[in-house]
């Protein structure tokens, strides 16, 4: 490219400065001497008291211009930040010239007419020759762009982040994209142009500007979109034949600036987890600030991103256990307070939490693979029921002052040997909550995205063998979240939730996994297949957040509800035989969370009594 952006497409910034400096002053000197001869003509122009003032107002307008950063490379050429510099820079010149002019330093050298038409002129033309030199630039840069080779991308999004990107891909030479079209769904974008690409059309022309504009992908450049969204504009573009690209989500972006490095695949989070979480977690997070706050199960994707949060909120103590050395270990934080801990060791775990005294507790220690637990119900009882119950009445016992266990949507309607002990779980929660000083409440949220042994590992794992991905209906979905939204929210829980309650998170729309398992086989070539193998034992169609027999309430977050639990007296489950077999587990388990439903329905108080299922006898409960 030629001219004054030089065969690069920019020339070096010193040049572009001096280029800039010359351009003003001589902007001035004209302006006013033609102003000046317009109004007294040449012969009536007093030259020896005209000539000694020009120096001086184009002295304060470099000064000014230096100042506010016209001359020192500090905005893109031509845009609207350095026309605001330019303005800025005038005014003060301007200023400057009017009271030189006015005090008669030189017996009123130039008449006040021919100065305020002068200074008007001079900042039209620095204006317009930048505009002019923009203008000539775009177009050059066009011309380049229609010659460039790369991949020819439509762009979806004609906001601040469409308009980011594309400016990011004008600007960087070795760029891979090329835009070649815009799209957007608001009809008040309909028509518009930026630099030189026009809006075509909606979500439901993005076949037909493929075709025009011989695409090949398609930029989903919306940073803020819902994962609803990015999934949905997947599908339209593979019925397209395109190729997907997304810039990621806010808070992914450095300095919230988009870069061509930016540009990328969907990642699963972007197809199943973006969800738009506003919340102060500051203001929220006050309750941790200066308390010892332990973290049970802190080796696993939830306990550990609790961890990496809590730690940015200046506790006195932050405690992570697990009884997972490697998981515990692979958390490293900078702490000493990793502690090797086995709930189900209620002596162990009696001992330490008087030892340590923890005001707060995240309890995230749990099994959690559904399939596994239907295999070995006996696991569940002991790790999530009698390992939640040690935990509760340690924390009891040392004077917890907030506790917050971690559930799970499949304690809504459980029809799973985890739904059981999870929903078990939460009304033992609400029991100690009865009796304890401090706060004792539940958390209940849906799949979380990166979790070990999670459906996308799975399709991960299966995509490098070459497939196929295993699905297993055509109709199953599931909600998803991201390991770091759903953090925030049990965080903001903590510190709005009422003792005994369950508070749940909205997950946004159930995603549909076929579409998902659709999107990440066309991402290989040649496209992965797809294998419908049928659900397993204890698993949904549809996932739910709340029972049939639940009435969600509101909270102080819009994102958060709220739901009543039956509480439980721990005598219901601590007295029963550790030698259990896996048909009696189940039993007990099934029967004891049945129950929690049956008592919200029966009760009409806004707390019932505590639920004593112990008082059955061994044979009621494992009965028939």
């Amino acid at each position: 490219m030629t001219g004054f952006w030089g065969s690069a497409g920019r020339r070096p910034l010193h040049g572009r400065r001096a280029s800039q400096a010359v351009l003003d002053s001589a902007a001035w000197v004209a302006a006013l001497v033609l102003c000046q001869m317009m109004r007294l003509g040449s012969v009536g122009v007093a030259w020896w008291r005209f000539v000694p003032l020009v120096p001086l107002i184009v002295a304060v307008q470099l000064a000014a211009g230096w100042f506010y950063g016209l001359y020192r490379g500090r905005w893109v050429f031509g845009s609207v930040e350095e026309v605001g510099a330019v303005a800025k820079s005038f005014v003060v010149a301007a200023t400057a010239a009017a009271v030189l002019d006015g005090a008669q330093m030189f017996k009123r050298p130039i008449p006040m007419s021919a100065m305020l038409s002068g200074a008007m002129m001079a900042v039209l033309v620095m204006i317009a020759v930048r505009f002019w030199w923009r203008a000539d630039h775009d177009r050059q840069l066009r011309r380049l762009l229609r010659d460039r080779k790369g991949e020819r991308v439509i762009v979806f999004g004609a906001g601040s982040g469409g308009r980011s990107a594309i400016q990011a891909m004008h600007s960087d030479s070795d760029a891979a994209y090329v835009p070649v079209a815009l799209l957007d769904d608001d009809a008040r974008m309909q028509g518009v142009t930026f630099r030189g690409l026009k809006v075509l059309g909606t979500r439901d022309d993005i076949a037909r500007v493929a075709r025009e504009c011989h695409a090949t992908a398609l930029l989903i450049a919306m940073p803020s979109a819902d994962s609803s969204v990015v999934l949905e504009l997947s599908e339209l573009a593979a019925e397209a034949g395109l190729r997907v690209r997304v810039l990621p989500s806010l808070r992914e972006l450095f300095d919230g600036r988009v870069r061509v490095v930016d540009i990328r695949e969907p990642t699963e989070s972007d197809l199943m987890g973006r969800h738009s979480i506003q919340t102060d977690l500051d203001a929220a997070a006050s309750y941790l600030q200066g308390k010892r706050v332990l973290v049970t199960g802190a080796g696993g994707s939830i306990g550990a991103e609790l961890c990496r949060q809590i730690s940015r909120f200046s506790p006195a103590e932050l405690i992570m256990t697990d009884r997972d050395e490697s998981a515990l270990h692979a958390v490293q934080l900078n702490t000493p307070d990793l502690v090797l801990l086995d709930i189900r060791d209620r002596a162990r775990v009696h001992a330490f939490f008087c030892e340590r005294r923890p005001e707060v507790v995240f309890h995230a220690g749990a099994l959690k693979h559904l399939p596994l637990l239907e295999s070995h119900p006996a696991e569940a009882l002991k790790t999530n029921v009698w390992g939640t119950l040690a935990v509760l009445e340690a924390a009891e016992a040392a004077g917890v002052e907030r506790f917050v266990n971690i559930s799970t949507d499949k304690a809504a309607n459980p029809c799973s040997v985890l739904g059981y002990s999870k929903r078990v779980a939460e009304g033992l929660t609400a029991g100690v909550d009865q009796r304890a000083r401090g706060t004792y409440l539940s958390v209940r949220f849906g799949n979380v995205l990166g979790s070990r042994g999670s459906v996308l590992e799975a399709f991960r794992f299966q995509l490098d063998c070459g497939g196929p991905l295993t699905v297993t209906h055509p109709d199953v979905t599931r909600f998803f979240m991201t390991v770091e939204e759903a953090v925030q929210l049990v965080i903001q829980a903590g510190a709005i939730g009422d003792g005994g309650d369950a508070l749940v998170f909205d997950m946004g729309e159930p995603v549909r996994i076929a579409d998902v398992a659709q999107q990440l086989a066309h991402s290989v070539r040649p496209p992965c297949a797809i294998e419908f193998i049928g659900l397993r034992a204890g698993e949904k169609l549809h996932e739910e957040l709340f029972g049939d027999t639940e009435t969600p309430g509101s909270t102080a977050h819009p994102l958060i509800s709220c739901v009543d639990v039956p509480p439980l007296d721990g005598d219901c489950v601590r007295h029963l035989p550790t030698a259990i077999s896996p048909d009696e587990a189940r039993s007990v388990l099934m029967k004891i969370a049945t129950s929690m439903s049956l008592r919200i329905v029966r009760t009409e108080a806004a707390k019932p009594a505590t639920l004593d299922v112990n008082s059955w006898g061994w044979e009621a409960v494992v009965g028939d």
